[in-house]
């Protein structure tokens, strides 16, 4: 691995000119919150049902009003539309159905005139089967300009053929994760190594210890991974130009096979976002990765929470028991949940990244259920879980329409490959958190004027009250709850993306959770109590005299130095911020 680690050093080298290191990223990131947009569900503004990229750039007024200084769009690239755009055709070409490449420049353009930031999302792993790239290198002649970019072979164990068969034994394979490869009986070989869905193939970033006896595993350093590399370079290089802020990089980890502690992967990650930090040293890279404390030193600057990641212990926070193995979540009205796993991992990787990136809870995304959902249906309950997301030390995701409590759709229909089958056996339906935004009340919560059924998927605005309209008018609604936090953000140096954090409750007594975040002399206390029962905390006094409540969700109170102890009391379904006063 260590003279590996050096071949790869020595191409990263050559490929990017430089080894500089990425350090800690562009000073917008200090104060950054994010906004993220699946464009088919935003904002239709030509009336065929589907958002589109005009229609974002109508709302950036709106954007910019929720406290939001970046924005970060789901693909938006040609696509064959297996897989909601993550089965790329054209990664230079915007698909038609969003608009153009001229559309999108106009969106960077008058983002920037907001000074908000817009990043794009990099599939780097794959294609789709209908990319040119990927149809060239099925021809038999291995030595096109293409042949290399993907992994062709044509012998594969009994156990790689097994999967196949299993794979096709479900009710609809092309939705299955199950396996590694593909049957296609090319002209050039018979099988294809598949990233994710079979109509994704992997692109060729070679493996980390190549077996001999495969003579399709490539390493890192030959000449097709070494042009796949160049041709994520240029890709890059090609957005940035046009006007955007920066990439998030779906699947980081995955890019280099045979690497299993991501040693190599990361090493070449180094050299690759030095490359950017240099000659673009105001944009952004994030990783979807999971994994802070690697993928912050490879030279991220930012990466997520991810609730596929057990160890984090965020999965059983957040996650409502449909979605996976957990019995219960915390954030949850039975009051059964658990915090000790999510506070030590957080409080660990903290300290370990220190200054050198950001992690980043989100609020939900375009793949698992938004905090709305099932019996976690009500305003206050949407509020006590959105102050945990707003009050972390960390960059804030809201994922869009989670600002104004938008559901969770458990019976939406399936949409081009929203329906994701595990090897488990799991089948996660995620076109129920891909619902059109909803701005008005009426038949398409004034999304499009298009006949209703032809909408992208239906809305449900629960009688007008979940809509960005009726919540504006309202003082005390979930959009103007997450204005206030937001704004607070931006004004106080202890809540802002760089305050310190600290846990105080007991960890063991998961209700209520009770942490501080501080900077200098200021300090303020959040206290959460997702559960339908009265609590009380008590922990070591933090010397203060007094308790000046910002905002209130149900009831709660403080009280002070009571035998050495402070002492939080919180009623059913709360939260509090507290700023505390001398």
């Amino acid at each position: 691995m260590k003279n590996l680690s050096k071949t790869l050093i020595c191409a990263v080298m050559a490929l990017c000119c430089t080894t500089l290191m990425a350090g800690n990223g562009p000073k917008w990131l200090d104060n950054a919150v994010f906004y993220q947009i699946y464009p088919s569900s935003y904002m239709d503004s030509d009336g065929n049902g589907i958002g589109d990229i005009p229609g974002i750039t109508s709302k950036l007024d709106y954007i910019k009003s929720i406290g939001v200084t970046a924005i970060w769009l789901n693909p938006v690239y040609e696509s064959g539309w297996m897989d909601g755009g993550y089965d790329v055709k054209d990664y230079y070409r915007v698909d038609p159905r969003f608009g153009t490449n001229s559309d999108i420049v106009k969106l960077f353009e008058e983002a920037h005139k907001r000074g908000i930031k817009v990043i794009m999302d990099l599939v780097a792993g794959h294609t789709s089967n209908e990319n040119p790239w990927f149809l060239q290198s099925m021809e038999k002649d291995s030595n096109l300009r293409y042949s290399d970019y993907y992994i062709w072979t044509d012998e594969i164990s009994e156990k790689d053929k097994a999967d196949i068969k299993l794979r096709h034994s479900q009710p609809n394979p092309k939705s299955s994760t199950i396996g590694t490869f593909v049957e296609a009986n090319a002209p050039r070989a018979k099988y294809y190594y598949k990233n994710y869905y079979e109509a994704q193939p992997a692109l060729n970033f070679g493996f980390a210890n190549p077996d001999p006896n495969h003579p399709w595993e490539q390493p890192v350093d030959a000449p097709g991974p070494k042009a796949v590399w160049q041709e994520l370079r240029n890709i890059m290089v090609f957005w940035f130009e046009k006007g955007a802020d920066g990439f998030r990089v779906d699947m980081a980890q995955s890019l280099i096979k045979n690497d299993p502690d991501h040693t190599v992967t990361s090493e070449m990650w180094k050299g690759f976002t030095a490359w950017i930090h240099e000659h673009y040293p105001d944009n952004v890279l994030l990783a979807e990765w999971s994994d802070p404390e690697v993928s912050l030193p490879a030279g991220f600057n930012v990466d997520f929470f991810l609730p596929w990641r057990s160890a984090t212990g965020y999965t059983k926070l957040i996650l409502p028991e449909p979605y996976g193995r957990h019995a219960t979540c915390y954030f949850n009205k039975a009051g059964k949940g658990e915090v000790k796993e999510f506070v030590e991992y957080y409080a660990r990787t903290l300290k370990t990244i220190g200054d050198i990136g950001y992690m980043a809870p989100q609020t939900s995304n375009h793949d698992i259920q938004r905090p709305n959902a099932y019996t976690r249906n009500t305003m206050d309950q949407l509020k006590v879980a959105i102050t945990f997301f707003l009050t972390l030390r960390s960059i804030p995701f809201i994922y869009y329409g989670d600002e104004i409590g938008m559901k969770y759709n458990e019976n939406a229909p399936e949409k081009e490959g929203s329906r994701e089958v595990f090897s488990s056996g799991f089948v996660n339906e995620r076109a129920g958190s891909r619902t059109p935004m909803q701005w008005t009340d009426g038949v398409n919560a004034g999304f499009s004027t298009c006949a209703p059924e032809d909408i992208f998927l239906p809305v449900d605005t629960d009688g007008g009250t979940i809509t960005v309209e009726t919540q504006e008018k309202d003082p005390e609604s979930l959009l103007n709850y997450v204005r206030k936090i937001l704004a607070l953000r931006q004004e106080s140096a202890a809540m802002s993306n760089l305050g310190d954090w600290e846990y105080v409750s007991d960890p063991d007594q998961p209700y209520p959770m009770v942490y501080k975040r501080i900077s200098g002399d200021e300090l303020y206390v959040i206290a959460l109590n997702p559960s339908g029962r009265k609590v009380s905390a008590k922990f070591p006094t933090l010397g203060r005299s007094g308790a000046e409540a910002f905002s209130t969700v149900g009831k709660a109170s403080y009280r002070f130095n009571r035998k050495g102890c402070d002492t939080i009391e919180i009623g059913p379904v709360s939260a509090v911020i507290y700023k505390m006063t001398h």
